[in-house]
């Protein structure tokens, strides 16, 4: 009975130390962590970039010492193009606010207009004309981002450049260079846009402004040969501004997204 107890005992330690051998022996299960979500796109930082479009002019324009109108430009429009350089602070998840300047040279945007007839003066046909040579805005932007997409507006001021007012008697040919209180005009701005970051850094946009302008007087000069010392008013007188754009953003926030740190 004794050598059959010892025979146990001896079997049970024998298996006991084949079982610890075999555990010592397995490798380990290694887990890998989870990947992290995704970072989400962040808005925040200064840009610079470039933009192209046109723009679209109306102006009401008025003898007021004759009390004769020449009427509307009738729209015409120009070829934009120039710059812009701005920031933006993104915060509470999707909201976006910051400011800009653009600047941008117009075309040649040649608004005379033929078929004026004055009776109180002549019987001659007579057409008025000037140029908007350049355009600057500063505006707030405020907005909504949905990831890569911002989708904002615009509010501020902003300043156009023209060239000397032109008053012309298309019937005898002579014209005569009207001399104004400023060649530069000022008044308030709106727009709207939608910017898409392509990239991390590099933003594409599309932008639309309404620049309402103030009135402008003109005065003909008094030894001019036709419409000597009138006053010309530049009146009601606003641009539309439709722009694509491209900006580097020197993004401030989150780089983008990642996958996993392995």
């Amino acid at each position: 009975m004794k050598r059959i107890f010892l025979s146990g005992i001896v079997l049970l330690a024998l298996t006991a130390g084949s079982a610890g051998a075999a555990d010592l022996g397995q490798a380990p299960v290694y887990k890998a962590p989870p990947p992290l979500a995704p970072v989400p796109f962040s808005w925040t930082g200064f840009y610079i970039g470039g933009n192209i479009g046109g723009a679209w002019a109306d102006t009401n324009i008025t003898d007021v010492t004759q009390g004769v109108s020449f009427g509307g430009n009738g729209n015409n429009g120009a070829f934009i193009g120039g710059g812009q350089f701005g920031f933006n602070y993104q915060f509470a998840s999707n909201f976006v606010l910051g400011f800009e300047w653009d600047f941008d040279w117009a075309a040649n945007n040649n608004n005379t207009r033929t078929g004026v007839f004055l009776p109180a003066l002549t019987t001659d046909t007579f057409a008025v004309g000037s140029n908007d040579r350049w355009i600057t805005t500063v505006a707030a932007r405020f907005g909504y981002a949905v990831d890569h997409w911002l989708f904002y507006g615009k509010a501020g001021g902003g300043w156009v450049g023209n060239n000397n007012f032109t008053i012309i008697d298309v019937t005898t040919g002579t014209s005569v260079t009207g001399t104004g209180n400023s060649s530069t005009n000022g008044g308030w701005l709106l727009g709207a846009g939608v910017e898409w970051a392509f990239a991390n850094n590099w933003t594409a946009k599309l932008e639309y402004d309404y620049l309402e302008l103030s009135s402008r007087t003109v005065t003909v000069p008094l030894f001019s040969p036709i419409l000597a010392g009138d006053t010309i008013n530049i009146g009601s007188n606003s641009v539309q501004e439709v722009k694509v754009g491209i900006n580097y953003l020197f993004n401030l926030g989150a780089p983008g997204p990642v996958v996993s740190r392995y």
